[in-house]
Formats: C-alpha cells, structure tokens, sequence
C-alpha cells in the first residue's frame, strides 16, 4: 500500500509578477532543488492553515486563508510514497520574506521558472502558473 503524503504549497507573487522559490538546504531529501515554499499538512489541518503556519516559520510572513487562491494541484508518485500537493496562488502577506531554515531564497519571473532544477512533482506546475499570470 503506498503511502499518501500531503503537502501544501504556494506560488507568492510579487508586484513585478515574479514568484518565490526556495532552495531545499543542504541535509534535506532533494537537497539543491528549488521548490515553492510549503510543507507538510499536519493531522488536523487544512492545507490552508498548514501554509499559514508554514510561510510564518520558514519565511516570517503572515498571510490569510481569504488571500490563498486555489490554482492546480500535483499528484505524483516517488518510490517510497505518493505526493499529492495543492498549490495556492498569493499576493498578498505582511512582512518580508527572509529565509529562516537555511535556504536560499530567488524571486523569478514565470518564463524563468525552468531555469531552476526542481523536484519531479513541481515541474507540471510551472506551465499553469506561467500560463495563469
């Protein structure tokens, strides 16, 4: 039986369009790859909280549940589990993001995206939001 892992993310788009990434630090699973910053959707959470709670600790932004747009989803399977991973759209948050757990942090204008290695599961994405901004 394979293990279904859910995970929020969010593309954070600024002014001039671009979105955030962030590196995986050094010590991570997927280690160097850039990603859209997110994380695990703990028991109890809805994907929205988990971003909320994440972008808070990994960038020390604060946003809301009404300034998360739902925009696609990925579904892909890794060799030890299965990723299933909302993808929220946001422009709008208090602060700026700084990186607080030891990864890099681009801001990237969408035809860029493709520039940057990513994990298998984000690469479906980039035509969406590249087509969606």
């Amino acid at each position: 039986m394979t293990r279904i892992v859910l995970v929020s993310a969010v593309a954070l788009i600024d002014a001039d369009g671009r979105v955030l990434l962030a590196q995986r630090p050094e010590g991570r699973s997927m280690a160097g790859l850039w990603e859209f910053p997110g994380g695990k959707v703990e028991q109890g959470e809805t994907p929205e909280a988990a971003l909320i709670r994440e972008l808070s600790e990994e960038l020390g932004i604060d946003t809301w549940s009404s300034c998360l747009a739902p925009l696609t989803f990925a579904s892909h399977a890794y060799d030890d589990f299965h990723l299933l991973m909302p993808l929220f759209a946001c422009r709008r948050w208090n602060g700026q993001p700084a990186p607080r757990e030891g990864q890099a942090l681009k801001w990237v204008a969408p035809n860029r995206l493709r520039d940057y290695p990513m994990p298998p599961a984000d690469l479906p994405l980039i035509p969406i939001l590249r087509d969606w901004l």
